[in-house]
């Protein structure tokens, strides 16, 4: 059941390894998945690191906005459909660092 409770970051890491992919950096598209398997370990710090990896994240796919914003307005292309997508999977992907903060995943994690 923890499973569904952590999709939200499993799909998240996922996709910012596919951004890092398709970037063509391949040592940060295989840190993204290759860390989701810490979420085995039942150690108080997983959640921290986590949260931290999301909100840089999040952090990350604000600067491809940016970018990507920047050169259509330049080349006089539409650029608001894909600010509202980024925006939106920027806010997803903090968002999903909040899945730590349920009560299971607390207990999950901090055992005593």
């Amino acid at each position: 059941m923890n499973f569904l409770r952590l999709l939200p970051i499993i799909l998240s890491m996922l996709l910012l390894g596919a951004h890092f992919f398709l970037a063509g950096l391949p040592v940060l598209t295989g840190l993204s998945v290759a860390v989701l398997f810490l979420l085995i370990l039942r150690r108080s710090w997983v959640p921290r690191l986590f949260q931290v990896l999301l909100v840089l994240g999040a952090v990350e796919w604000l600067r491809t906005l940016y970018m990507f914003a920047a050169m259509r307005i330049a080349w006089g292309e539409p650029w608001t459909r894909l600010a509202v997508i980024l925006g939106t999977v920027a806010l997803l992907t903090a968002l999903s660092a909040l899945v730590f903060r349920t009560r299971k995943l607390k207990g999950f994690y901090n055992p005593s």
